[in-house]
């Protein structure tokens, strides 16, 4: 997966600053934000496409001879052997697959996950959800693939129940449905690992989002405190002060947090970002 943008340009862009590494720190012009969860439901408000709906309208796009294997395929999945019927959920999610129609590849996944009950099949499908959503432009379709990743990850966190990663990327999703529900998911993880870098920068990186910029300067001071080699921390409470107007204060930060990264071309980014302060 490429580098993600760090700077916050929406709650639902959250999702990909905790799912990868350090990222990039300045938004490229030609780098299309997903949108928060407001301009999700603009106009649309709540407004989620059924599954049905969304496979009619992909049937009508596919060769009859396709249309056959799938039908044959979709009989054995409303049987009751469950091998069989894992094995051709896998087979729908392949044919949908090279059909370049990824939601629907990945429902298929997804279904075969929840049969096979093991967390590396229902986080894998959920991934496939998020990567998508990454492109996705129809706000039902983004709020149907938000609830299928949801659903997945609840059923492998329940497996998994100390896997504090799944339960934060569960949070970010919420921020596009229920946004308070994710901000309390994040801070059911501090509370009990206080530690957690990503649940702490990401509440952090939500606090500055809507303006409550000294709130995240108290969470990333305390935290910066104990973990002063957390170079995306840092990042983030020079991002606060710079919202709160300490521009020098900002380029400070900025500078100890290019100092702890190795990769050149980030540095580069984090020098571009202290020149735009300065």
């Amino acid at each position: 997966m490429q580098k993600s943008q760090i700077l916050l340009v929406g709650a639902a862009t959250a999702i990909l600053i905790v799912l990868v590494a350090f990222g990039r720190t300045v938004p490229h012009s030609d780098k299309k934000a997903m949108p928060t969860a407001t301009h999700m439901h603009e106009g649309q408000e709540g407004k989620t496409i059924a599954f049905d709906e969304l496979l009619a309208s992909a049937k009508q796009k596919v060769p009859a001879d396709k249309l056959i294997s799938i039908a044959r395929l979709e009989n054995i999945v409303r049987g009751d052997v469950k091998n069989q019927q894992i094995a051709a959920y896998k087979e729908l999610y392949a044919s949908w697959d090279s059909l370049n129609q990824l939601p629907i590849a990945a429902y298929y996944l997804g279904e075969s996950a929840k049969l096979e009950n093991s967390e590396k099949s229902l986080t894998f499908a959920a991934n496939l959800f998020l990567e998508h959503l990454e492109h996705a432009e129809d706000p039902a379709v983004m709020n149907w693939e938000t609830k299928q990743a949801i659903t997945l990850l609840d059923q492998a966190i329940k497996l998994s129940p100390g896997n504090d990663s799944l339960k934060i990327k569960q949070a970010l999703l919420y921020m596009n449905t229920e946004p308070m529900v994710g901000v309390q998911k994040l801070r059911d993880v501090v509370a009990t690992n206080p530690d957690n870098a990503e649940a702490q920068i990401t509440l952090a990186s939500l606090a500055i989002q809507s303006n409550q910029f000294d709130k995240a300067i108290d969470r990333m001071e305390s935290f910066t405190q104990k973990h002063p080699e957390e170079a995306k921390a840092l990042f983030v409470l020079a991002e606060a002060y710079k919202g709160k107007g300490d521009f020098k204060k900002a380029v400070e930060l900025a500078e100890k947090c290019k100092a702890l990264v190795k990769d050149p071309s980030l540095k580069a980014e984090i020098d571009d970002y202290i020149k735009s302060i300065k």
